[in-house]
């Protein structure tokens, strides 16, 4: 037996799929069904990321396409339609159009050769796609603008503009000095986290960057994880599916950058005055008096319903989003950079691909638009960036808080003025807010602080500084010790209520105990933790009590906004009163709102009531109410939507964690905001990064990369970022056929994939069938799948050739007569040779055999029930990387081996030179035996028995 000596992966070597590829590309997969996409040049590569989405996400982006053109209540029926007239009237498609005109002709060109892979790859993708079938539809065309498209759709109201109604809803109905109550950095929905270490904090000397956007859940969901290689570069990253590139999250090998939400203010909301003219047409007032104004008709088509016909109207502010019949309420249009410079920053993607520098990275970022994002970078040499990107007109402080007067001039924006966008010293010692916080320690988390002068509201300091605290424990950091941070679930923001709750007066019995108990609790909202159950029904009753006092009537009662027809049915959430309660319950609980005396009342109150709640119904784990929500087109349709487990996983954390998944206080336990990617970079070593997804690789349902990575995501682990193309499994080869594509009149014709799939590839092991499968706890999911000797010899090639693998005897072994041994192995009916998978990555190598069969059996008495092992463990893991490892694969192992009832003894024979594995097998339980003479080895017998296990 072997055991790992070294955490090192085999070097990059020529190998699989290592041939020509000119004229072509090649689409590879590691065992999360991961793409990697390997071209000659940068427009074929585009295309094949285009191919690759199109096969993985046909659906997903069928759904953006129709909701970029506001088409997709054509399919899903009346619920759709309201977003359906939104884009619409916000001309989505149209200034899709308009920036696209504007993209710089190689940027242009870039973007259509991905639309042409999409367009190859879809019909094919569609066809594994259910949802084609379920509701008729065929896939449509992608024009070079769609994703322009999907980018604004994705993100037109990520700046929340509609919280400006909400203000205007509280000035009215609280009064003028209540409009920012709910906003004294208050609790919202906005909880990306991203953190960068310099070298002085890492184990290696090397920058570290990790973090995890938090965004609205979809399923699939809205990274997709890809790598991306061309003699011009060759980068991993999170993508958008249907956006070339990497825009968000990314590592080139030499630089690697992520983001934040900034919670930039750059969209204003118009009141409108309007008049119809006599042709029918709309006239729109102005500082310098009535002009007609842009106006047309569209028709919606419904599903199972009557088309619907919406006028869009556009404005010299922009297009009309609420109202537009002249003379009928409330006229609201909407102003966005976008709309207004025809640029919405995709001239930076292509850049940041070629990115070597942080440097380089600034440069790129330069050229960024829409939204507006706290950017973090740091490349090989150490060098580091923070700063903010995107565009924030200018124009007075009272458009960034309410709506504001089309006709009064003073509310205009500056033409072609921006503010300038700050940034700061990654290695300062105190963080951009002021707060102090160690050196080399960058953080961004949505809070009031490096772009505090550019919105009006901000998440609170909680995360940003427990991430701060939680980093400057240690000047040691690796990527895996950052799931720490990733997965804490401190609830700071919990302070104000658990203080009102230790000098509430008058308690009962029942209420007292409630107290203690909650007084106790550590305040970190654990999966298994009941007192976090208990705390959340202590919140949730006083954000209802909060709701109901006559001083928040105005914005609860009967003429609740959320009520109000005078918006938009799709602004209704931003509108909705107990929820921003919830939110801002932190800051409700500490300004003067009520009187302190009435604070203590009401949360005494509630107390009793949830005490005597408890004596009824103890509260049972937080995670089995706090699951997961995700958003789906279609969410009956997929095979597995029976099994809560496999969509609805319940996890740990709250809106103020770190593990910031968002549910809504005083609404529901569960949550649809929360992570939707986890990252770590390593500018040390790129093949050290980590990530993972809430759910897989694929779109398809019931596919094996479907929601494989969802365990992993639900108790926050990370996969391993591959980098050697040795360890890929090569699925198609590519080949392109040139004809003649338009993209704009003067521009030269692109080439475009005429796809060719190669002869059908080995089964990846993470898609072969299990001998044996065991989740074996706080280590993951162990699974044996057969050595698949042609398929797997590149692996076994590189790890049994390692310097750490002397004692395995193949160490001068070429891959082709490592590939030999293991097809003799396979032929023979008393030897196997099996793949262990952690979480589906290949870990260990384990091979059996039957000792009278084997030359081993020469050498002692065999005994019938004798059963032979070997064990090779992973270059990339062991002891090193996690504490037990090997004996967590050694745990699931010996129970495989001892499920046959007929094996009673468990026989290994380590080269006796291997003091490490020896001293395992009888820390395992194995009993010496003696030392044997092979040909290639000193052997020393160790036997395990049923007895020893208490298996007898």
């Amino acid at each position: 037996m072997t055991a790992d000596v070294d955490s090192e992966r085999p070097g990059e070597r020529p190998g699989r799929g290592a041939g020509d590829v000119s004229g072509g590309y090649e689409l590879f997969r590691d065992d999360w069904g991961i793409p990697h996409l390997r071209a000659a040049d940068a427009h074929t590569l585009a295309r094949a990321q285009g191919h690759a989405t199109a096969l993985d996400r046909a659906w997903q982006l069928e759904t953006e396409r129709h909701r970029v053109l506001g088409t997709s209540a054509s399919h899903l029926g009346a619920e759709a339609v309201d977003w359906d007239r939104f884009v619409r009237r916000a001309r989505i498609a149209d200034t899709a159009r308009r920036c696209f005109d504007r993209l710089a002709p190689e940027t242009a060109a870039w973007v259509t050769a991905y639309v042409d892979g999409v367009n190859e790859g879809l019909a094919e993708g569609a066809e594994q796609a259910p949802e084609f079938a379920a509701v008729g539809l065929a896939p449509g065309r992608w024009e070079p603008w769609t994703p322009l498209g999907v980018w604004l759709s994705t993100h037109i109201l990520f700046a929340g503009f509609p919280t400006k109604l909400w203000r205007e809803e509280v000035a009215r109905r609280l009064g003028e000095d209540r409009m920012t109550l709910f906003a004294i950095d208050g609790p919202g929905t906005a909880g990306s986290n991203g953190w960068l270490l310099t070298g002085a904090r890492t184990a290696t000397g090397a920058p570290l960057l990790a973090g995890d956007p938090h965004r609205f859940i979809e399923d699939p969901g809205v990274y997709q994880q890809i790598r991306l290689a061309c003699p011009e570069f060759d980068v991993v990253g999170l993508a958008v599916p249907g956006i070339p590139g990497i825009a968000h999250f990314g590592h080139t090998g030499h630089v690697a950058w992520a983001i934040t939400n900034a919670m930039a203010d750059y969209q204003d909301l118009y009141r409108e005055r309007l008049r119809r003219t006599p042709d029918g047409g709309v006239e729109a007032l102005g500082p310098d008096g009535w002009y007609r104004a842009h106006a047309h008709t569209e028709t919606i088509e419904v599903a199972g319903a009557e088309p619907e016909q919406v006028e869009v109207v556009e404005t010299d502010r922009g297009p009309v989003i609420i109202g537009g019949d002249p003379g009928a309420g409330e006229t609201v249009s909407l102003r966005h950079p976008p709309r207004v410079t025809g640029e919405l920053g995709f001239d930076a993607l292509p850049a940041l691909l070629r990115a070597r520098t942080v440097a380089d990275v600034d440069t790129a970022l330069d050229r960024w638009v829409e939204p507006v994002n706290v950017v973090l970078a740091a490349d090989t040499s150490g060098s580091t960036l923070h700063r903010v990107a995107g565009h924030v007109p200018v124009r007075p402080y009272a458009n960034r808080l309410r709506v504001v007067p089309a006709e009064d001039p003073a509310y205009a924006w500056r033409e072609g003025e921006t503010v300038p966008l700050p940034r700061t010293e990654v290695d300062g010692p105190a963080g951009p807010d002021g707060s102090d916080g160690p050196a080399g320690i960058a953080v961004m988390a949505n809070e009031r602080g490096l772009a505090a002068l550019l919105g009006v509201e901000f998440a609170p300091p909680h995360r940003a500084r427990r991430i701060r605290e939680l980093l400057g424990t240690d000047t040691g950091w690796t990527p895996d010790a950052q799931a720490t941070v990733h997965t804490d679930t401190l609830l700071a923001s919990s302070r104000p209520l658990l203080s009102l709750l230790a000098w509430a007066p008058d308690l009962g019995p029942a209420a007292e105990r409630l107290r203690d108990r909650l007084l106790r609790w550590d305040r970190h909202m654990d999966a298994d933790s009941t007192d976090a159950t208990l705390y959340a029904r202590l919140r949730t009753d006083v954000v209802h009590r909060l709701a109901a006092h006559p001083a928040l009537k105005g914005v609860t009662g009967a003429d609740d906004p959320w009520r109000s027809a005078a918006y938009p049915a799709l602004f209704r959430p931003w509108l909705a009163a107990v929820p921003r309660i919830g939110y801002a319950l932190e800051s409700l609980l500490t300004v003067g709102l009520l009187p302190y005396e009435d604070r203590l009342a009401l949360v005494a109150a509630s107390a009793e009531a949830v005490a005597a709640a408890a004596d009824e119904t103890p509260p049972g784990p937080w995670g089995e109410l706090h699951r997961l929500s995700p958003w789906q087109a279609l969410p009956d349709l997929a095979p597995d939507s029976s099994d809560a487990g496999a969509i609805r996983p319940g996890v740990a954390g709250d809106h103020d964690c770190v593990l910031s998944t968002s549910s809504v206080p005083g609404v529901t336990d569960l949550f649809a905001r929360g992570p939707a990617a986890r990252y770590v970079w390593d500018l040390a070593r790129r093949e050290d990064s980590r990530w993972a997804v809430p759910f897989g690789a694929s779109g398809v349902p019931g596919s094996a990369h479907h929601r494989d990575q969802t365990p992993l995501w639900a108790r926050g682990a990370l996969a391993p970022v591959v980098t050697d193309w040795n360890l890929l499994h090569r699925t198609t080869l590519h080949r392109t056929t040139p004809h003649r594509t338009s993209h704009r009149p003067e521009e030269t014709p692109a080439m475009t994939a005429v796809v060719e799939p190669a002869a059908t590839e080995p089964v990846a092991p993470a898609l072969r069938p299990a001998v044996h499968e065991q989740k074996v706890e706080g280590f993951g999911t162990v699974r044996l799948v057969p050595v698949d000797p042609a398929a797997d010899a590149e692996l076994l090639h590189g790890w049994v050739t390692e310097e750490r693998a002397r004692f395995w005897g193949m160490a001068d072994h070429t891959r082709e007569q490592v590939r030999e041994i293991y097809e003799f192995v396979d032929s023979l009916p008393t030897h196997h040779a099996y793949l262990a998978l952690r979480d589906g990555v290949p870990a260990a190598l384990f091979q059996t055999y039957e000792p009278d069969a084997d030359p081993v059996g020469e050498c002692y008495d065999v005994r019938p029930g004798d059963f032979g092992v070997h064990l090779l463990i992973a270059p990339a893991e062991g002891e090193g990387a996690v504490k037990g490892y090997t004996d967590a694969l050694l745990t699931a192992f010996i129970a495989y081996v001892f499920s046959d009832p007929a094996h009673v003894r468990v026989v290994v024979e380590p080269d006796a030179r291997n003091e490490k594995a020896i001293a395992r097998m009888v820390r395992m339980g194995f009993e010496l035996g003696p030392e044997i003479r092979k040909p290639e080895k000193t052997a020393r017998l160790a036997f395990l028995t049923r007895a020893a296990l208490g298996l007898v």
